[in-house]
């Protein structure tokens, strides 16, 4: 008769651990989510508005926007490849954060983490300001250029300007047509990257 060994209970496997800043499943998001609204935005769940929700998703979202962006300028830069500039004075781009979820195929993934908070993902996508950078057919063309150059993975770069005040709104009062300024920056822009140090002379 074989001696049998007494074996105990195998060990559980560990999850495989996301970055806070880069992982993709709706634990990871809610985490970073949580994360940049306390140490990006110094504010709490108990006080934080739908626009402070909505920025630091925003910022959550440009994490892993950022992550491929490096990754692909270093490919360019180690295979020394030409990337097309496209200048414009105006692109019609249209808000960043949901097309930023369809682009990175997390848009039901975010969805959940959001609802893990006791947020709706509607609800700040309605957060964000149209970006006052371009209009009509010279914006829009500006745009569609860019997004096939994306598509066809064409590397490039899209140069405007950063208007402060975007387009001019136009409202009735006292039955006058009147200006009045697009404040699109009012509550900053959580998908730039300011880089005061570079700048030159034209």
């Amino acid at each position: 008769m074989k001696e049998s060994k007494l074996q105990g209970p195998s060990p559980s496997k560990k999850p495989e651990y996301e970055p806070t800043r880069t992982g993709l499943s709706p634990d990871t998001l809610a985490r970073a989510l949580r994360d940049n609204l306390y140490y990006t935005l110094g504010r709490m769940p108990a006080v934080a508005t739908p626009q402070d929700w909505y920025a630091a998703l925003a910022y959550t979202v440009r994490d892993r926007l950022l992550q491929r962006w490096i990754k692909t300028v270093q490919t360019l830069m180690k295979q020394d490849i030409r990337v097309v500039s496209y200048l414009s004075a105006e692109f019609l781009m249209g808000p960043h954060l949901g097309n930023a979820l369809i682009n990175l195929g997390i848009y039901e993934e975010t969805r959940q983490a959001v609802a893990q908070l006791g947020l709706d993902l509607n609800d700040l996508l309605e957060q964000e300001e149209e970006p006052g950078l371009g209009n009509g057919g010279l914006g829009r063309l500006a745009a569609c250029f860019l997004d096939s150059l994306a598509t066809l993975e064409v590397p490039a770069i899209g140069y405007g300007i950063r208007y402060e005040f975007g387009i001019f709104d136009q409202v009735i009062r006292d039955g006058h047509q009147v200006e009045i300024t697009d404040k699109w920056l009012r509550y900053g822009n959580p998908w730039e990257l300011a880089r005061p140090e570079i700048a030159y002379d034209i």
